[in-house]
């Protein structure tokens, strides 16, 4: 008995010894604030623009000033492993970090719960604490259904309302969510409905697409409406007296990183969203 307490006493300083010496550079906000959660971001040695929460992640270098990825740049930062969304690193990066003995583990992540809890273990084995993602996912789990079944109270036999999310940085660059996105179904999740249902994922924004979804709420990544100057400069946009969110003056602006997390912090953000559309609706 003593002799296999020595053993698990060892193999626990072997992890800890381990995971003090990994030098992990994340590569989107939700891959850091899950590592931060799994309770390894003093490991994290640099991130990329995307990544403001949490506080320490958001002090931490970035690889690039910009989405910009290049393999110096990532390199720089002497890791030994590099999480990346699928499709974010060009494959000639991602084949010099690879034959430069680096770790890449490239992350897919699905728009849903289900997905949510996939992708936190995902991390979690890839960082060498599969326990802990399975303490984090169940832990997450009790909170959803929680958080679900508020929403669902609240929003039995109401008209969910119609909710079109606006992705801007100035006028210049507009585009709209469709279905499939991140967006719709965080919309779906928080009790609304995305107003556009025509196309999938994101296309450019029209006037017309506009007037045409006539959305009874208008949503913006806080940043895009601060891109095209404020809530009322946007009531006063081409089309938007037209809609009823123009009408009724129903803008919403919200975090990204917090919107579109899909990881430990989803339950907080369908709340969040849940009650910006009940505040914004509530006497339709």
């Amino acid at each position: 008995m003593k002799k296999f307490l020595l053993c698990v006493t060892l193999l626990l300083l072997l992890h800890n010894v381990q995971a003090k010496e990994q030098r992990i550079v994340t590569l989107s906000s939700a891959i850091t604030e899950t590592v931060y959660g799994l309770g390894l971001g003093d490991a994290v040695v640099a991130t990329d623009v995307t990544s403001v929460s949490p506080k320490a992640a958001a002090a931490l270098p970035r690889v690039s000033k910009n989405r910009a990825l290049s393999a110096e740049g990532i390199m720089a930062y002497r890791p030994t492993l590099v999480l990346a969304p699928e499709g974010d690193i060009p494959a000639a990066v991602l084949k010099h970090l690879r034959e430069s003995h680096i770790e890449v583990v490239v992350l897919k992540q699905e728009f849903s719960e289900r997905g949510a809890y996939q992708f936190i273990q995902q991390i979690a084995d890839a960082v060498g604490v599969p326990a802990m993602g399975k303490s984090v996912v169940n832990r997450t789990k009790v909170t959803m259904r929680e958080i679900s079944a508020i929403i669902a109270k609240e929003t039995a036999g109401k008209k969910k309302p119609k909710v079109l999310f606006i992705y801007a940085r100035g006028t210049g660059t507009m585009s709209v969510a469709g279905k499939g996105s991140s967006l719709d179904a965080v919309i779906e999740m928080a009790g609304g409905k995305n107003a556009i249902q025509e196309f999938a994922d994101f296309k450019p924004y029209t006037t017309e697409s506009l007037v045409k979804a006539n959305p009874d709420v208008i949503l913006l990544f806080d940043f895009g409406v601060s891109s095209l100057g404020g809530k009322e400069a946007i009531l006063k946009m081409p089309g938007v007296k037209l809609t009823t969110a123009g009408k009724e003056k129903r803008i919403i602006s919200m975090n990204a990183s917090l919107l579109v997390n899909f990881s430990t912090r989803l339950p907080e953000s369908i709340l969040a969203l849940h009650q910006e559309l009940t505040a914004v609706t509530k006497n339709q």
